[in-house]
């Protein structure tokens, strides 16, 4: 049985290889554009708030059923899917904080934050792109349909109103932020890597685009990953809420900032 799941879920090439920006990855973000599309277009408010539901239970079975996997597919459990990356990490929380009662006043923050992570992997997944495999195979799917389920739950979170971004819970945002790059600091100090892989979850311990020198890049690292996605969910802040006053006003309503 392994060696039939193994030869069927293993790493393949047959002379097309999965490139950031090619065509597959076209075919991947316009699978879950299509979907994200068709929720908010056919469905009423209700039902979306059900796709929303299903969006973040779909990423989540996708993420643990990946740790049953990946020993047929790699032939061993992979260290670096843990969640301490900012994909893997929010979309555990954000299932938690959906479910768990105490967690659900931060469940917008990490909705947020688990939104744009999994967003900026899917518009250039170049983990998926450095593996050297067949759009097919199982780790491209896995990863791709993760991430993506992942973006769209955080859009229609966003969108249907699940998700509320209120300027009063500024500093709520930049708490998960900066929990989440401690959990990472922890994570790269705790697994160490080897002499093949070296792990910087986050993007706290090296800087992926190489500005900064080694030696100083892990000081560097960790305020600049707070700041930036700071930032980011900021910018998420302004559109959505710059949204919800234009409706509001549409609607001759009063809406409060």
């Amino acid at each position: 049985m392994y060696a039939i799941l193994h030869e069927l879920l293993r790493d393949h090439s047959d002379g097309i290889i999965f490139k950031a920006f090619g065509l597959w990855h076209i075919f991947y973000l316009f699978l879950t554009v299509a979907a994200v599309f068709c929720c908010v277009r056919f469905l009423k408010p209700h039902a979306l708030r059900k796709a929303v539901d299903v969006a973040i239970a779909i990423a989540f079975g996708l993420y643990m059923l990946d740790f049953f996997m990946m020993p047929f597919s790699y032939g061993h459990i992979e260290i670096e899917k843990l969640p301490f990356h900012g994909c893997t990490a929010m979309c555990v929380m954000s299932f938690l904080g959906r479910k768990i009662p105490a967690l659900h006043k931060w469940k917008d923050s990490f909705t947020l934050m688990g939104f744009i992570s999994n967003l900026v992997y899917l518009l250039v997944p170049m983990g998926t792109q450095w593996a050297n495999v067949h759009p097919f195979s199982y780790r491209a799917v896995q990863t791709m349909l993760f991430h993506g389920s992942m973006a769209a739950y955080g859009f229609l979170a966003l969108w249907s109103g699940d998700v509320k971004l209120q300027w009063k819970n500024w500093k709520r945002e930049l708490l998960v932020i900066s929990a989440m790059t401690l959990w990472a600091w922890i994570g790269n100090t705790l697994y160490t890597g080897s002499e093949t892989w070296i792990p910087n979850w986050f993007f706290v311990v090296r800087d992926p685009f190489y500005i900064f020198p080694e030696n100083i890049s892990h000081y560097i690292m960790p305020p600049l990953v707070i700041v930036a996605f700071f930032a980011a969910e900021m910018v998420f802040y302004l559109v959505f809420n710059c949204r919800r006053i234009k409706n509001g006003i549409e609607k001759n309503e009063i809406v409060p900032v």
